[in-house]
């Protein structure tokens, strides 16, 4: 029943919501993504080099972010490389505005053919404002995952939950609480889809949105601030699960 809520809950408002939604994307300025090369290295030149590819929507784009440094791929590079001490390969590949349908088609083929330590795979706003449903969503979020494994192999893939869309200061109310539900709706699909995958960890993005620094202008993506926050969320997952598997150690040495 959960799942259905948005839906239900929209109907009677829909007049409404569509109403703000056209005057949202009106109003909303329209930020660029990121300048500068999409892909670098983080940390020194001491110790094996990790590597870390991204695949995601905006903020994996860099949107609201002036270079993929200040963006999620960066940060987490640098994170990682802080935490393990090792320098950090980092290849962002990211589209504005794509769902996780689309990215199939516009983003995969895109990603190096060459293995890979991490993945990051970043989702979900773009398919809660498209309204996607729930069992659609985890279908194309399952076929885009198996693509990213095709393609580059990595050996920890990193699921990143959907964002806090109940939180962005760029929606109005009643908006914001109706897409907030959905995004809700297709973070539990997430949660509930990554068990049954190899070498997945999901990780809930549970930020304090509501602190304006850190969203970027727009009131709708990430800032620098933010984006350094969703990293070390992620870079602390990952030495967690690292720390409690069979082995007990951080791998990838």
């Amino acid at each position: 029943m959960r799942r259905y809520l948005p839906e239900l809950i929209a109907l009677p408002l829909l007049p409404v919501l569509v109403a703000q939604g056209r005057r949202t994307r009106r109003i909303t300025p329209r930020l660029p993504e990121a300048g500068g090369p999409c892909a670098g290295i983080a940390g020194s030149d001491a110790g094996k080099p990790l590597s870390l590819l991204t695949v995601g929507e905006s903020p994996v784009a860099g949107v609201g972010v002036a270079t993929h440094e200040e963006a999620i791929t960066g940060q987490l590079a640098r994170a990682l490389s802080a935490r393990l001490q090792r320098p950090v390969h980092w290849h962002a590949c990211g589209r504005n505005g794509a769902t996780a349908r689309e990215a199939l088609q516009q983003v995969v083929p895109s990603i190096p053919a060459q293995a890979v330590d991490i993945a990051l795979v970043a989702f979900g706003v773009n398919d809660t404002t498209a309204f996607r449903p729930v069992r659609r969503w985890q279908s194309d979020l399952r076929d885009l995952l198996q693509a990213v494994d095709a393609r580059c192999a990595p050996r920890l893939l990193l699921l990143s939950g959907v964002p806090p869309v109940a939180r962005f200061p760029a929606l109005p109310q009643p908006l914001r609480w109706v897409m907030g539900l959905k995004a809700s709706a297709l973070d539990c699909a997430v949660r509930e889809l990554a068990p049954s995958l190899a070498r997945t960890l999901y990780v809930a993005l549970e930020l304090a949105t509501h602190d304006v620094r850190m969203m970027a202008s727009d009131g709708y993506h990430p800032s620098a601030i933010g984006c350094a926050a969703w990293a070390d969320l992620l870079a602390d997952a990952c030495l967690s699960h690292w720390r409690d598997s069979r082995e007990g150690h951080i791998p990838f040495s």
